[in-house]
């Protein structure tokens, strides 16, 4: 995937390769790379690329997305029936889909409407008492013969889409990413258009991240994680697999929202909490600045567009685009804004619409209120609201986590209008841990470093929240680390950490309290600290300052009994989607794994291994003994389980190694 190009609309890349010939399909791949390494020149809205030394390709990108395939022309003389076109499309990054049409049908009398909806989930819950006579009552006003009405199920479109969906993400997993090219991508590209148009935006949001992931592997880019590809994988299977059995409430969790509608909230007096890059696998960065009103409750103000690294770290001195503030990002992570005229998304995204007024006010420190009282909730209570999987319909469709797939800002006549993604998936701050430690140490573990700091009687494993070099995140956890070490066990500070769902008490560091002075706070992935602002008395053994590459001292290494058994399961989901179908298929120690994991308990998981191998060595014979196609639904199904179950087993470790209860999920 090229960065340099303009981003292309999925259906546009899924109609060039459609057009290909057989023989053109079979060598699309070796185009792809061919036109990676070609020079890129861009002239306004039209990109050129050099095929070779007499053959241009042209991409004419207004507004910045290729969005027809007449915008991608080719000079070659086979133009424009030529291989070119299509290798141009699927080399250039996947364009955000554009929302469909969508009529809202005014809501029922009685009902509140879904434009109104307040954005957080209500207080906790009060028992309402019904005396048996008013109970009665009621039930004797209904009208004679009136039944509830049939809760609503997917139409017969979403039906068809879910099952090319479907159908396109298990042809991806029996090829695995080493053998999902081009023309396999094209094929969820158009499944993932057809469900968009179909009104299942989640699904397609999925679909398309797949992909994604897919280019990054195969391109072998260093932000690839094999976690996110699989995840996006199990997500598209298991969507599809829930859509056309699902109804009610279930059903419009499963959609999704097409976009996120911004609602009046009156004037708001908000403090700012911190800050924190956004780095995405998609092309977007930017910054997110994070504030909380009197009450506590969270809200965000973005600034989020196509971009690299680069853009995530000087985004943050840009203003903010709300009112008429000059306030950049990392002013507003220390000060407080008022704001009037204040419209907000479920998730809490402040509106830059042309009836907002704001101004900058005071802020106030981490340790007085009203921030302070996010850090009173207890931990266990925090680490119960992070796990709530956005794959919790019911509870998702009450607290506005259901999969928002587009974020949309105000304009100037009060409507919404689709922004870019910010990679938080519309999780409105629940996965954020407000956490006092006390800094013990460092354990080194296979992607580096990490803290190790008491919580309330749990040693926590912080790390770096991004490791791209152009970030600061990596530095500050190596001072923090010296810091640690230099200092002795008993450093205390006051963070703010993203949960990692992990057998191991674990979080990602976003923002932390100042070394020297608590009053403060530094954005780990913004800010970098200085060996000046290490606490100024020396120390014995104290390293130098970050730029130093000698390694901490008294590193705790990871032991083998930090990593649960059911490892052995989540390996082999791995490299399924990794390798594909055949990686499975051979033989080897899967009866010795399946054993061991029935010795710890883990008999469910014994039996979904054994069942994974199974489907994947699964070949019938024609009467002539040749082979027939491989089912490649039953081994999908198979791996779908596989992953569900080791998703919900890790949650479960997870929320047992904070000592809480894992919410799991309404029904699967």
């Amino acid at each position: 995937m090229s960065p340099l190009l303009p981003p292309v609309d999925p259906s546009v890349t899924a109609q060039l390769v459609a057009a290909l010939t057989p023989r053109l399909r079979k060598r699309l791949d070796a185009g792809v790379a061919k036109l990676a390494g070609r020079p890129v020149a861009r002239d306004g809205d039209i990109v050129r690329l050099a095929v070779d030394d007499d053959t241009d390709l042209e991409l004419h990108a207004p507004g910045g997305v290729v969005t027809t395939a007449e915008a991608i022309r080719c000079g070659c003389l086979l133009a424009p029936d030529c291989l070119h076109r299509a290798a141009a499309a699927s080399a250039a990054p996947v364009a955000e889909m554009p929302d469909p049409v969508v009529e809202t049908p005014d809501p029922v009398a009685g009902e509140p409407s879904l434009t109104k909806a307040p954005r957080t989930a209500p207080p906790t819950s009060v028992p309402v008492t019904t005396s048996p006579g008013t109970a009665g009552s009621a039930a004797d006003d209904a009208p004679a013969g009136a039944v509830d009405p049939a809760p609503e199920s997917a139409t017969p479109a979403q039906r068809t889409a879910a099952a090319a969906l479907h159908d396109a993400a298990a042809a991806v997993l029996e090829a695995g990413a080493d053998g999902a090219g081009a023309v396999l991508q094209a094929e969820l590209l158009r499944a993932a258009h057809t469900a968009r148009l179909a009104g299942l935006p989640r699904a397609a949001g999925r679909a398309v991240a797949v992909v994604t992931a897919l280019r990054a592997a195969r391109d072998a880019d260093p932000a690839h994680r094999l976690g996110d590809l699989t995840t996006a994988l199990r997500d598209v299977l298991l969507l599809a697999h829930r859509l056309p059995e699902a109804a009610g409430p279930e059903l419009a969790g499963l959609r999704g929202r097409v976009r996120q509608p911004y609602t009046p909230d009156g004037s708001l007096r908000l403090y700012g909490l911190f800050a924190e890059p956004v780095l995405t696998s998609t092309g977007y960065a930017g910054t997110v600045t994070w504030t909380a009103d009197a009450a506590g409750r969270l809200y965000t103000v973005p600034d989020v567009a196509p971009g690299g690294a680069a853009r995530a770290a000087g985004s943050a001195d840009r203003a903010v685009r709300i009112g008429d503030t000059s306030l950049t990002h990392r002013e507003l992570s220390r000060a407080g804004l008022a704001v009037s005229g204040a419209t907000v998304s479920p998730t809490g995204r402040l509106g830059a619409g042309a009836g907002v007024r704001a101004v900058r006010a005071p802020g106030t420190s981490w340790r007085a209120e009203p921030l302070d009282r996010l850090w009173a909730v207890p931990v266990a209570e925090q680490i119960a609201r992070a796990l709530a999987s956005d794959l919790d319909v019911p509870k998702a469709q009450d607290t506005g986590l259901a999969g928002d797939t587009g974020d949309t800002s105000d304009t100037s006549d009060g409507s919404t209008q689709p922004t870019a993604q910010d990679g938080r998936d519309g999780r409105d701050g629940r996965d954020l841990l407000f956490l006092d430690v006390t800094l013990i140490g460092t354990v080194r573990e296979a992607a580096g470093e990490c803290l190790l700091a008491d919580c309330d009687g749990l040693t926590v494993r912080l790390a770096a929240a991004h490791d791209d070099p152009a970030l600061p995140d990596r530095e500050n956890l190596r001072l923090l680390a010296l810091l640690a070490h230099g200092r002795g066990p008993g450093t205390r500070l006051r963070v703010v950490a993203r949960l990692t769902p992990a057998p191991l008490p674990r979080a990602v560091l976003l923002a932390a309290s100042h070394p020297t002075d608590p009053d403060t706070h530094v954005d780990l992935g913004l800010d970098r600290l200085r060996r000046a602002d290490l606490p100024a008395e020396p120390t014995a053994g104290t390293s130098v300052g970050a730029g130093d590459a000698r390694p901490s001292p008294t590193v705790q290494p990871a032991t083998a009994s930090d990593e649960a058994p059911v490892h052995l399961l989540r390996r082999r989901v791995h490299q399924a989607a990794s390798g594909g179908r055949r990686v499975l298929a051979f033989p080897g120690s899967k009866e010795s794994e399946a054993a061991r994991l029935r010795r710890y308990g883990l008999g469910t998981a014994g039996a979904l291994l054994t069942a994974l191998h199974a489907t994947a060595a699964e070949r019938a014979r024609d009467p002539f003994g040749r082979l027939l196609p491989a089912d490649t639904g039953r081994f999908a199904t198979a791996w779908l389980g596989a992953a569900v179950y080791t998703e919900e087993v890790d949650r479960a470790l997870c929320a047992a190694a904070w000592g809480t209860s894992s919410p799991g999920l309404a029904s699967r």
